[in-house]
């Protein structure tokens, strides 16, 4: 697998694996948040290639301080070949080369699978209360 930042044509693409892989929610809007990863300096969305198939993404990004990953998915045709962990192997990659040492993400509990993904790549549980509010008034989602 070779990984790319994103371009232009890859967006619907990229979109449409977030939709098979299950990580769009109704009150996401997945272009929106490509659009802003791409507008700054600090957050980028990364593709893998398979041949010239997108068969893995992450939306990653920082805030000067930690890094996050967000929209990390592979095909769901394509699992169990290492690409998840390209993938995530590329965002820290791209965080370490912008001087940030420490990676965030979060998974809702009930998702074992994935858990256990992230576990399998030294990633470990941090007990934190999570806060959140929607700034537009709206009620807070699951």
């Amino acid at each position: 697998m070779k990984v790319a930042r994103l371009v232009d044509t890859d967006i619907q693409a990229v979109i449409q694996l977030w939709l098979r892989c299950g990580l769009v929610r109704p009150w996401n809007d997945p272009e929106a948040d490509i659009r802003l990863a791409r507008a700054g300096t600090n957050a980028d969305v990364l593709v893998g290639r398979k041949g010239k198939a997108i068969v893995a993404s992450v939306l990653v990004g920082h805030d000067g301080h930690r890094g996050w990953v967000y929209y990390v998915s592979v095909d769901p045709d394509q699992q169990r070949q290492d690409f998840g962990r390209g993938i995530m192997s590329a965002a820290e990659d791209w965080l370490r080369e912008r001087g940030i040492e420490k990676m965030q993400l979060m998974v809702r509990s009930d998702n074992t699978k994935v858990r256990a993904f992230y576990e399998s790549l030294g990633y470990g549980e941090q007990k934190r209360v999570i806060y959140a509010k929607w700034l537009d008034g709206r009620p807070l989602t699951p």
